[in-house]
């Protein structure tokens, strides 16, 4: 944009308000698994160096400071490497993981429209197209999260939503969302699509040091479909000052009458089955999980983030594997200059019921990965 901004139509750039940039962000790891590191997220091939993300944005942001006028904005972003495992959805390019099983992939994973009114209540912004769903701490592109690897409550929860959602802010303490989508992760013309509803309210108190924010995300008659999980999530921020600060995520999701692993009912591509009790052929299957990320900033270049999570995926259905897991990680992020972000971790987690780590084959899993994030 600096290049753009001093070009001969710089003025105009300007006064469009569009943006281009974007990051390419590769990631290596050291891991005691030797053939995957799966369940955990996103660094999902050990002992290699691979191309996580390397993401194009242009955009034009709404004016939502000023209450004169509506204004609009929009945002195109392409995704492409290993990450898109994660992000596809069904009927936006998922061939390539759910019919062509790429290691690699391209993903579309936002193009969305914004209206933003500003006379409704202290501000209104009407959202259509696909988005990233709403709740979690953690999202999908790398320079939004605190640390390189995904914790094991965000790895399995839904990810995009193709529809419409309005916020509002009703004053400075709440704020409401109310959408419409074709589900979590589908496309509204792919086979499983369902009319469903997310609401949401974000409560801010104590001078702005806390906010809670429940939601009900993709709620729909939660009959078992790809990805067509029913979440219930909360998360809190707390700050302690202007060097501590926390997040907490909870939440329940599950998926109604959900094919046994070990019946004959088929299980849709890059999904799983459940281990349902007895004869059963098709079951409820739920998975509950609680994380918090503890944050301490040293300097506008460097700080650490303390994760610690446990989530028991009670069928087997989101993990493949029937089990409690716990998993903890430590990270230091560090800025060189304002366009790299170095961020180095260490990382433990097991199951207990049963092995899951290492296709199946191990309870433990220690890891050291780290990532950059080339941003441009």
């Amino acid at each position: 944009m600096r290049a753009l901004y001093a070009g001969p139509n710089g003025e105009r750039w300007k006064q469009s308000h569009v943006q281009i940039y974007g990051w390419i962000e590769p990631g290596f790891n050291f891991s005691t698994s030797t053939h995957s590191n799966l369940p955990a997220g996103y660094d999902i091939i050990p002992n290699r160096l691979e191309l996580d993300q390397a993401v194009l944005y242009v955009e034009r942001v709404p004016d939502t400071v000023q209450t004169d006028h509506i204004d609009w904005g929009f945002r195109a972003a392409n995704f492409f490497g290993i990450d898109y495992h994660f992000t596809t959805a069904k009927g936006w390019l998922s061939q390539q993981l759910l019919k062509q099983h790429r290691l690699y992939g391209d993903d579309p994973v936002m193009l969305y429209g914004d209206l933003y009114i500003p006379h409704v209540a202290k501000g209104l912004n009407i959202r259509f197209g696909r988005f990233i769903s709403l709740p979690n701490i953690e999202a999908q592109l790398a320079p939004q999260n605190y640390t390189y690897t995904h914790s094991l409550l965000y790895s399995y929860d839904p990810f995009t939503q193709t529809g419409v959602v309005s916020t509002v802010l009703l004053n400075d303490h709440w704020l409401f969302n109310l959408g419409l989508s074709a589900g979590n992760d589908i496309a509204p013309w792919a086979r499983g699509a369902k009319p469903s509803l997310t609401a949401c309210v974000s409560y801010t108190f104590n001078n702005g040091k806390d906010n809670i924010y429940p939601c009900a995300s993709g709620s729909n008659s939660g009959k078992y479909a790809y990805n067509n999980v029913q979440l219930y999530v909360n998360t809190w921020y707390h700050k302690f000052n202007d060097s501590w600060h926390m997040a907490t995520e909870v939440y329940y999701e599950f998926e109604r009458d959900v094919p046994s692993v070990s019946g004959p009912l088929p299980i849709e591509p890059n999904t799983n089955g459940a281990v349902c009790p007895g004869a059963a052929i098709q079951c409820f299957a739920g998975e509950w999980a609680v994380v918090n990320y503890l944050q301490k900033q040293f300097s506008t270049s460097n700080y650490i983030s303390i994760r610690n999570e446990a989530l028991d995926d009670l069928r087997g259905q989101r993990t493949g594997f029937k089990t409690l897991y716990t998993e903890h990680t430590i990270m230091w992020g560090h800025w060189i200059g304002t366009t790299l972000l170095f961020r180095p971790e260490l990382r433990f987690e097991r199951s207990y019921a049963v092995p899951a780590y290492d296709n199946g084959t191990s309870k433990n899993q220690l890891s050291f990965a780290t990532d950059l994030i080339v941003r441009f």
